[in-house]
């Protein structure tokens, strides 16, 4: 059985319990997904499928090499594969158990979750663009008094005489956000099967419309 699904990030919203409790949670609309692909140890090394999360709008321009992957052409026809819908967001999962059923066709449905679930979520953050040593790293800064000239300033980055350069990895502005997060032990608060809708007790990574990864905690 497959533990994870492919989710989309809906946006935040609040959940009221029948003592007046407030949780906070997100909504993500997690699947369908079908199973595209399945690896085995024998032939790739390790137990895996992909998934493909099937969405409203199917892609319009799909390149041969991937019709073939989905077993479109005449060829994977040939083979034995059988066809199916191409999808734009392809995403692979590990399988605990070599001896798991799953086979290319399945579909993967937001069922498999139930309240009080606890999910790990995988997610990209937003983007931030360039951004300083303040908002980056959270550097206290200089004292903000008249004539410091020292506000949002780094201050040392290296001594000059030994190592007499910047060690790697130290802390300055760049880029900032655009990066693989993950979320630990996230609580599943309310699960609609019928509009494959996931609420999730508090905020996961990326912005709304983002695709996530949402897996069974082991």
């Amino acid at each position: 059985m497959v533990n994870g699904i492919i989710g989309k990030k809906i946006g935040m919203t609040q959940v009221f319990a029948p003592d007046g409790t407030v949780t906070c949670v997100t909504v993500i609309k997690a699947g369908p997904c079908v199973v595209v692909q399945r690896k085995t140890a024998s032939r790739d090394g390790y137990e895996a499928v992909q998934l493909g999360l099937v969405e409203d709008r199917t892609p319009k321009r799909v390149s041969k090499p991937l019709l073939g992957h989905f077993g479109q052409t005449d060829k994977a026809k040939a083979r034995g594969k059988n066809p199916i819908p191409p999808t734009r967001i392809l995403r692979e999962f590990r399988l605990e158990n070599s001896e798991d059923g799953t086979k290319v066709g399945d579909s993967v449905l937001v069922g498999q979750f139930t309240a009080n679930d606890e999910i790990d979520v995988i997610g990209t953050t937003k983007g931030r663009g360039f951004a300083g040593f303040v908002k980056r790293h959270g550097f206290g800064g200089g004292r903000a008094s008249h004539g410091s000239m020292f506000h949002r300033a780094p201050g040392s980055i290296g001594a000059s005489a030994f190592p007499s350069r910047v060690i790697p990895g130290t802390r300055m502005a760049g880029h900032m956000g655009v990066a693989r997060k993950t979320i630990l032990n996230l609580q599943v608060v309310q699960v609609d099967v019928e509009n494959n809708l996931l609420l999730v007790k508090g905020s996961i990574p990326g912005p709304k419309g983002g695709y996530v990864l949402i897996r069974k905690k082991k």
